[in-house]
């Protein structure tokens, strides 16, 4: 060989190298975004737009911090009953505690016609509630899909005499009022024979395996999720569950995680498209896992979640999807008081609605949210954009936090008309009655171990009245 030449291998050498290097440098960028991480990773190609960091991407979730779940499907029909008798356990699982076989389920959607459904009001109840983001069941553990999907029959348009989209509808419906629209999108599937069809009559078995279950997952589940991201617009989260059976793991996790993420890279998705929550805590077990927010299930954790995203999920009474027979039915007293102690906390409420095979949300449901509207148009500050609070749990109620704002949630009201709050050295600028327009100022006392603020001897809101601190910057 040449001297020429052995200079001309080198540099195509050379080229080879950084070649392989950058191929290196993307891939590593497409390993997706660990929890807790304040960066989001390239998932897409290069389109001449900002590559948004996490923080970036959650920030309009922190600021919300109260939401509205919408548990709907065909498991509204039965509402609770099969065959004349009442079937243990949540609405929406009764084909699995049922034992229903999967073409007697299918006859349901014969008798689905929700003639009663009304996005624009759906979408102004939470709205009016205080609400900032709707979460819909695309499709629930039994398959049934809310939309009309391209993949499969099994759909609103295609097995029912309704024929109408309901995701569509929504859509247009959100953002005509300013709503973020969320997919709720079940990784189980109780219909599907490459899924859990097979394992009747315990559709939930978490020891069996579908040999073909990749199949599944390659030509229905990924078909599906592209389905949800490219024809609704710009989708706030998507809401994954079902990820305890045998065949989902934590690569396939982290595969969706990223397969979602390029197609709408700003979108937010929560810890259940892997293996990293721990039961009905719903907390990451570390941040090795997928997912960009940890979901605790019918519970507030105690001292909240330092440092890590998270939002409370909890119906109003005991089941999800619809049960004619369920009325036991939480106050609005304490769905106000939970939002409250949840944003106390730094974390999010997504409280849920099961509307009825009709397509109406229950009347106790439309009570309880328009309660809790009436007390967001007053005190909607002390949580929007709140952030947990400097001390604990005080007996009178909670506190929440923005700037140099306190905002202390007085549920009991002192009969001595004294509110100590635990602040040691504060320099306190002002206090008010947040329902006060004028914002008449209230005595403050200062001492080395606390802040007592004269209160007038009448609450303004017998739930939860808020007093306003103001701290010197």
């Amino acid at each position: 060989m040449t001297e020429t030449g052995s200079r001309r291998w080198i540099a195509i050498g050379a080229l080879v190298l950084s070649l392989l290097i950058a191929l290196y440098i993307v891939s590593g960028c497409n390993q997706g975004t660990k929890a807790g991480s304040t960066e989001t990773k390239v998932t897409t190609k290069d389109t001449g737009k900002k590559v948004l960091t996490k923080d970036e991407r959650m920030d309009w979730w922190r600021d919300a911090r109260f939401g509205m779940f919408i548990h709907w499907g065909l498991y509204a029909v039965p509402a609770g009953t099969y065959h004349g008798e009442r079937v243990k356990g949540i609405g929406e699982w009764i084909m699995n505690n049922g034992k229903i076989p999967v073409n007697e389920y299918e006859k349901y959607a014969a008798q689905f016609n929700p003639v009663g459904f009304n996005a624009d009001e759906w979408v102004r109840l939470a709205k009016n509630a205080g609400m900032k983001y709707i979460v819909i069941t695309s499709k629930h553990h039994d398959g049934f899909c809310l939309w009309d999907s391209k993949v499969t029959e099994w759909d609103i348009m295609d097995a029912t005499p309704f024929k109408r989209d309901i995701l569509k509808e929504l859509a247009a419906a959100c953002k005509k009022q300013g709503v973020k629209l969320c997919f709720y999108h079940s990784i189980m599937d109780w219909h599907h024979p490459d899924a859990q069809a097979p394992f009747y009559p315990n559709y939930n078995d978490t020891k069996k395996s579908n040999p073909h279950f990749d199949r599944y997952v390659d030509n229905y589940f990924k078909p599906q999720l592209a389905e949800l991201l490219t024809n609704y617009g710009p989708i706030g989260v998507l809401w994954f569950d079902g990820e305890w059976i045998l065949d989902w793991t934590e690569p396939k996790g982290k595969a969706t995680y990223d397969y979602v993420r390029s197609l709408q890279p700003a979108i937010l998705i929560n810890n259940r498209v892997g293996k990293g929550r721990k039961g009905m805590e719903g907390l990451s077990k570390s941040d090795e896992y997928a997912g960009d927010f940890g979901t605790p299930e019918q519970q507030v954790p105690a001292t909240g979640l330092p440092g890590v995203d998270w939002e409370t999920c909890m119906t109003m009474n005991d089941t999800w999807g619809f049960k004619s027979y369920d009325d036991n039915w939480k106050s609005t007293e304490q769905l106000i008081q939970t939002l409250v102690d949840v944003a106390s906390k730094g974390g999010n409420f997504l409280l849920n609605v099961g509307p009825t095979p009709e397509g109406l949300i229950p009347d106790p449901s439309v009570e309880r949210l328009q309660g809790m509207g009436k007390w967001m148009a007053v005190n909607k500050e002390s949580i929007y954009g709140a952030t947990a609070s400097p001390f604990g749990r005080p007996a009178w109620g909670r506190c929440t936090a923005q700037g140099n704002k306190l905002y202390l949630h007085v549920f009991n009201w002192p009969a001595d008309g004294r509110l100590e709050a635990p602040l040691a050295g504060a320099e306190v600028d002002k206090a008010y009655l947040l329902a006060d327009k004028k914002q008449a100022k209230l005595a403050t006392t200062v001492s080395a171990s606390k802040v007592t603020i004269s209160l007038p001897e009448k609450a303004p809101d017998a739930i939860d009245s808020v007093v306003v601190l103001v701290l010197k910057k």
